[in-house]
């Protein structure tokens, strides 16, 4: 199986640049500077995954131009990640079919809570609402969309239970500072691993930089790129900083993978 992944935006909650900072990063000229809020796209053979509709999901579809999504794998439920969940009716339009949404029942929970006009709670539906059909599933038990085999794995977003997820020898991981020992075994014999380095300092629920290094080096994929990355990162001033396996992804990057299924 064939796995491509596109990085829809590699920012932070509030996005880079940030409203009315005037920091070197906000202010830069690079491309690679300019980070709308996380997601992705999972693209196979027959099967085009989103993760996560972020809070910039629409332009972020419209530059990339997309016109067909089979599911949306949810990470959890802050509202970065689920933002843009209301744009999802314009696929309804595009794909006549209700669109499929897989994360963990609390996430799923949540969705419902926050976008409750979606699920009968609507006093006037307007231009209407998105139809969704949810999945809940079990961290670490593989399942399938079409013909994609999707791995969850389970990790920590400070004291949230959150998932990461694996489309053949490609992994997607962001918010989060602790891999538990058993989602470690899920990350074997990578190609390539995306994964969370908020900034250079600490944070309390998101691995620094040189902890997410760390993390990588263990995992050992081929190539890491690190993800979910403030304002407080630089891409070309701080890029001398990383291993040559690693890099700072940024928005519209195409990421392949050399190698087949691991499944």
């Amino acid at each position: 199986m064939n796995v491509s992944l596109l990085m829809l935006g590699s920012g932070t909650s509030q996005g880079v640049p940030a409203i009315g900072c005037r920091c070197e990063t906000c202010l830069s000229d690079d491309p690679r500077d300019k980070r709308l809020r996380p997601s992705v796209l999972f693209t196979t053979g027959r099967s085009t995954l989103l993760v996560d509709t972020s809070s910039d999901f629409r332009q972020q579809m419209l530059r990339e131009g997309v016109r067909c999504i089979d599911g949306v794998l949810y990470t959890h439920h802050h509202f970065d990640h689920i933002g843009g969940f209301d744009d999802l009716r314009q696929f309804n339009f595009l794909q006549n079919t209700a669109m499929r949404i897989y994360g963990l029942q609390n996430t799923l929970d949540e969705v419902r809570l926050t976008f409750r006009y979606a699920f009968g709670d609507a006093l006037q539906l307007g231009g209407g609402v998105p139809s969704t059909i949810l999945h809940a599933v079990k961290p670490a038990i593989p399942f399938s969309i079409d013909a994609a085999t999707v791995t969850p794995i389970p990790v920590m977003h400070g004291v949230l239970p959150i998932l990461g997820y694996r489309v053949g020898d490609i992994a997607y991981i962001t918010d989060t500072n602790h891999i538990p020992e058993t989602s470690f075994q899920l990350l074997e014999g990578l190609d390539v691993l995306v994964l969370d380095a908020l900034r250079h300092k600490e944070h309390p629920t998101h691995f620094c930089l040189d902890e997410a290094i760390e993390i990588a080096r263990r995992i050992g994929a081929r190539k890491t790129w690190f993800t979910h990355i403030a304002h407080n990162i630089m891409h070309e001033r701080d890029s001398a900083l990383l291993p040559e396996n690693m890099d700072f992804s940024y928005d519209g990057l195409l990421i392949t993978s050399e190698r087949g299924s691991h499944d």
